[in-house]
This record gives structure tokens, sequence and C-alpha cells, in this order.
């Protein structure tokens, strides 16, 4: 009887599912999850097709497969697109066929596929295709791409002079470089139209934008957001500033329209705004355009108000005037009486519904970061929705019920890690405000030191959501206890607080860092407040460098990704001239000297004693990687404890799957190195 029970033993334990043991994560486990990228919704509104990308470290790249989803049927699992291997930025036509772009040879093209079908190319481009849009109707489609000064996408009917001998790349105005760049002289993103007929395109392209000089989409991020048909697809409406002497210094997106067969000029719809205007989307019946507009000039984080053009009239309203969000996107629902719109919201990220008559505003979701929202025809919401637990699955809303969780693309992996904690906490700040901050702490029952975490921008916010390059899970999984504090500066809390900061860089927000993190110490025992490294990058970065002349005995440790070293060199090296000019009250350096050096961290070197490591990436135009050696310079002159890592290939932010993991791997060895305790990704020293 004992031998037959040891025999069953035996077998159930054969045959039982293996139960893995949790683990600490680690960033090559971030970079080896599958990101899900924006949906789109067929017509009918029962499929959404989108990308789910995988990291090749081999390749060091990610790879995109487009899959569809069946939101008719509950528990429906994501099924790859058969026959568009290798497509992407894939959207339904108004057939409800699926048009996509995809490599033929080495330059995108545009293809056609039915379901279930072959798909088949429609265009043979002269250039690099960026994006595209199908007209309502599907009767024409709207590509952009980088091109010279032609009248067509091929530059058919244009003749270029020779180019001289030498490499030399010739100015005589600003941009020079952009954000990872090298202007090209001539060179703008530029949108160009298309007739379809027996499923191909027609002609070489039909530049719709005129004599306008300017990048549409708008440099760096700009894409389809910024472009919209007329419901009858005779019009285009676009976002575009003006190229000039004057354009790194300012932030003047304009609205334009324009006939979709290059018939006519472009009109600016927003002549009279010297700030941003974007984001220009057609409502349902084609009567109204909303936009979001921006009022001051030259400041790129102001409210962005949710605006609305009567497009017979040409009447204007500002339709969240009275609400004190910034809105980052827009969506319409489909019965033209409300907008779905996102925007940042005290350490989250919501949906909200804006009533077109009244403006009232509704909160839709609860926690996480939601985005990419696609209204469909029965009123439900699609979204997609993070958190710093996990990165993006999509959601469906309905009505006032509870989002109800569609995918799961994570979750075999996220099962084999070991959990984290997330906690808010709010103090009393700078001028007494309150101010707010985040904790994320492995589920352990000892002391921890503390990664202080400082978020760039500087108007930005360390909330809830999931980053694929400053992960908070990431680093509480070495075994430390994450702070941050949405300083003042700091978006979702309302513009007064996120203007605060302007000519005020080491004032209020170092106050806050300071309030901040003697706040969760003394709340939380079971960090260890003399067991400290601080980092950050961008203007975190900045601060890190502030912080080793002005709060030099805090911390065992500092990390300075692309910060700001010296303020001077910084006002004639980066390119976007309107942001450093802005935080320093709106005038360039040789005017007024005094409102950079006030807070310049090369001022107080003399007073430096933390051991700093410093990263900076090579192509990072916007903090030039100088500032970083500079900062090194510094450091190593003073003989302290100090080490400088270069990306070459890497603009201010690390991309690269190999690199974001070397970059992990170092940050944890320094803070190791000066906090105690054995590095869980290899050691760096």
């Amino acid at each position: 009887m004992i031998k037959r029970s040891l025999l069953l033993a035996a077998a159930a334990a054969v045959l039982a599912p293996t139960v893995v043991a949790a683990r600490p994560m680690t960033a090559t486990d971030m970079h080896m999850m599958r990101r899900l990228g924006a949906p789109e919704v067929s017509p009918d509104g029962r499929t959404a097709v989108f990308t789910l990308s995988t990291t090749d470290l081999t390749a060091n790249k990610r790879a995109n497969l487009l899959h569809s989803l069946d939101l008719t049927r509950t528990g429906a699992a994501p099924q790859p697109v058969a026959g568009a291997e290798g497509g992407h930025d894939a959207v339904f036509g108004p057939d409800g066929a699926l048009y996509f772009l995809k490599a033929v040879g080495q330059r995108d093209q545009l293809h056609r596929m039915v379901m279930g079908q072959p798909a088949q190319v429609m265009s043979d481009f002269g250039a690099d295709v960026a994006g595209f849009k199908l007209s309502p109707d599907g009767k024409r489609v709207l590509v952009w791409a980088d091109q010279r000064d032609c009248p067509d996408l091929a530059c058919a009917a244009t003749t270029f002079a020779a180019k001289e001998p030498g490499s030399g790349r010739v100015y005589d105005q600003l941009f020079v470089r952009h954000w990872d760049t090298w202007a090209e002289p001539g060179t703008k993103s530029r949108i160009y139209t298309f007739d379809i007929t027996g499923g191909k395109l027609q002609g070489f392209g039909t530049r719709v934008t005129g004599e306008l000089v300017g990048d549409t989409p708008s440099k760096p991020f700009g894409g389809g957001e910024e472009i919209s048909w007329s419901r009858d697809g005779r019009t285009v409406f676009f976002a575009l500033r003006e190229a000039g002497r004057i354009e790194p210094t300012s932030t003047n997106l304009d609205v334009f329209a324009a006939p979709a067969d290059g018939s006519g000029r472009p009109t600016n719809l927003t002549p009279d705004n010297d700030g941003t205007d974007t984001l220009p989307t057609v409502s349902p019946d084609g009567r109204t355009l909303a936009y979001v507009s921006m009022a001051r000039a030259g400041y790129e984080a102001d409210r962005q108000v949710l605006m609305l053009r009567d497009l017979g009239t040409g009447r204007v309203r500002a339709l969240t005037q009275g609400w004190d969000r910034s809105v980052g996107s827009i969506e319409w629902a489909p019965d033209n009486r409300s907008i779905l719109v996102t925007t940042g919201d005290t350490l989250e990220h919501p949906i909200f519904r804006v009533d077109v008559a009244s403006g009232r505003v509704t909160r839709l979701t609860a926690e996480g970061s939601a985005g990419n929202v696609q209204a469909l025809p029965n009123g439900a919401l699609l979204y997609t929705s993070n958190s710093i637990q996990a990165p993006d699955d999509l959601y469906l809303l309905r009505g006032r019920g509870k989002p109800v969780q569609l995918t799961a693309v994570n979750k075999a992996l996220l099962a084999e890690l070991d959990p984290v904690t997330v906690d808010r906490f709010s103090f009393a700040g700078a001028n007494g405000d309150k101010v707010w901050g985040i904790k994320v702490k492995p589920v352990v029952n000892h002391s921890l030191p503390i990664a202080f975490v400082v978020h760039g921008g500087p108007q930005g916010s360390f909330g809830n959501g999931w980053s694929y390059r400053w992960n908070p899970r990431v680093m509480a999984s070495m075994g430390m206890g994450v702070v941050s504090v949405d300083f003042h500066g700091s978006t979702g809390y309302g513009q007064a607080f996120t203007d605060s900061i302007r000519n005020d860089w080491g004032g209020k927000p170092l106050q806050d860092l300071q309030l901040g993190l003697a706040y969760a110490t003394a709340q939380d025992k079971q960090l260890q407040a003399d067991n400290a490294c601080a980092l950050g990058a961008s203007y975190g970065g900045y601060m890190m460098n502030w912080i080793a002349g002005q709060w030099p005995d805090r911390f065992k440790c500092l990390v300075q990704h692309d910060g700001v070293f010296d303020a001077r060199a910084m006002a004639y090296e980066t390119e976007e001239l309107w942001f450093d000019e802005w935080e320093h009250g709106g005038k360039t350096y040789y005017e007024d000297p005094a409102a950079f050096e006030r807070w310049n961290p090369v001022n107080h070197v003399a007073k430096w004693k933390t051991p700093m490591l410093v990263i900076t990436g090579e192509k990072d135009y916007r903090i030039p990687y100088t500032q970083g050696i500079a900062s090194f310079t510094a450091l190593q002159r003073r003989n302290i404890p100090s080490k400088l890592v270069v990306f070459p290939d890497e603009n201010h932010w690390v991309l690269k799957p190999q690199n974001s993991i070397q970059w992990y791997r170092e940050v944890e060895g320094w803070m190791k190195r000066w906090t105690g305790g054995q590095p869980t990704m290899g050691t760096a020293d």
C-alpha cells in the first residue's frame, strides 16, 4: 500500500503542471515583452487590427506582426493576419479591406488585402514613405514623406542641379539639426495625394501644401494625428509650422485646409494664434473640425484647449476653456454629440468625455494610462491601457460599466516575475502647495535602499504608467525602493502648477524633492533614509547636476543622463531654442544672461562631492553630449568617483534593446556599488 501511494505520488508529480518560481524582473524581461500597437477598427466595429512587436536581441531590433481580434467573441485571442507578414500601420478602408505599408525591396509600399485573401501591392513610390491616410470614400490616399521641393512625390517633374564636389552641407538658416538628425537643406516632410483606380495609385502624387515651407506632420514626433480628411474627400486639414529663420524659436503650428487635388492654395484656419494649433479632427457628420490650441507663443507645454470650428460658417469656440487640463488626443463619438479625450490627471492618464453642447467633462476611466481611443459604432470604446505593473493591453468600455480587458499579451511572462507594490502619497511642498509622489517597492520583509527618480520635461510626470525607458518596476526589482515626486512644473495638476517652474528650475522643484523625500522616508520605515541614490534624465539630469552643488551631502550616488551642465553652452547648442528661452524668461542668453546663470550648475562645481554616473548619447541634439562630457570632466578634475557611458547610436533616449539592457546594468551596478547589495543583472564595474 505504501509502495502504491509512492508510485501514485511520483506519477502525479510528473503529470502536474510545473510551477515556475517567481523572480525579479530584469531589463531583458522588459524588452522581451510583446508591445501592442495602436488598434484600428473595421467600419462595422466587429474587428480590431494592431501590431504586436517582439524583440530580436541578436539583431538588436524589434519586429512587428499584424494581429486581428474579433470584438464580438468573449475571450477571443489575437490572431496573426495571414498574408500581412511584415506589414505595419494598418487601417481598414471604407470597403472593409485592410490597407497597410510593407516593404517591397528597399522601400515601403502601400498594400490592400481583403481578409483571408492575398495582399495586393498598390503603389510604386519613388521615395521612402513615412505614413498614409485613406480618404473617407476610399477614392484617394494621402501619403507623407521626406522630400525635396517637388510638386510630386517621385520628383518626376523636377530637375535638380548636379551637386558640387565635397560632402559639406551648406546652411543659411536654422534648423541645422533637430532631435537626432542633421537637416538636409531643402528637404521637408511633405504630403501628397493619389487617386485610386482599379486598386492602384495613379500618377506621381500631387502635393497639397502648395508653396508652404515646413514639415507636416511636424518633427520630430508628429504623425497621422496632425492630418485629417474632410468627409467628402475634397479637403485635407493639416498642421504645419512654417519654416524660416524663426522656426527654432517658434511653436506656431497652424491648422491649414487645402484642396485634396492640389488645385488651390492652402488656407490658414488659425492665423490669429501664435501658439500651437494641432490635432485637426473632422466630426463624423463632416460639419465640425475639432483641434487643440495653446494660447501662448513659444511655450511648448501650455494648456491645450479643445476648440471647435464650424466648417460651414467658420465660427470657432473654445470647448474646454473652463477645464484646467491639457487635452492630449481627440476622438469623436459616432453621434457627434461628444468627444473622447485623454489627459494627465494626478498621477494617472484617463479618458474623459466632453459634451459638445455644454463642454461638460466626465471621467470615464480610473487608474492607469489610457490611450489610442477608438469609438465603436455601438457606442462602446476600445482603447489601450498600461500601468506601472504591466504594459499595454486592449480594453473595452461599454456605457457606464466597468472596463473589460480583452487581451493579456504578456500574461505568461508577467506571471514569472516577482510582484511590486505601488503607493501614492501627497505632502505640503514649496509654498505649502499640495504635491504628489509615488513609491514602487518589491514585496519583501526587509528594509530597502532608495532609488530617488526625478522626471524630465520638466513639464512631465512620473505617474502610474509603463515605460520602456525609465521603468520603475525594473528598478524596484533590483531590490530598491523607488520614490518619485511630481514637483512644481509637473503635468496633471492644472496649468498654474505646470507654469510655476519657469525661471525657477532650481528653486521650488528642489524644495519639493527635499520635502517629498523627507516625507516618504518618515512615513515608510522600510525605506532606508540614509541610503539613497538619486537619478534622472533630461531635466532630471539637470537636477542631478544641480543637486551635486546644492544638496551635496544627501545621496550616496547620482546618475545623470543627458542633463544640462552649463546653461550658457546649452543656450547656443540646443536645437529647439523656444524651449530653452521660454524656460528662462523668454529672452536669449545674450539679452538676459542672469536668468540663465541663476540656476546654472556649472557655477557650483566647487561644492560637488557625490559620486556620479554620467550617461549620454552622441545623437542627442536636444542636450548635446558635450554637456555630459563637461560634467564628467568636472567630476574627474575634482577627483570625485565617477563614470561616463556614451552611446554613439542613441539620441536623447536609449532605444535599442541591447543598449537599454546595458544602461540598466550600468545604473544598477553604480547604485549597488554605493548603497550595498549584489547586482541582479550582472556586474557593471
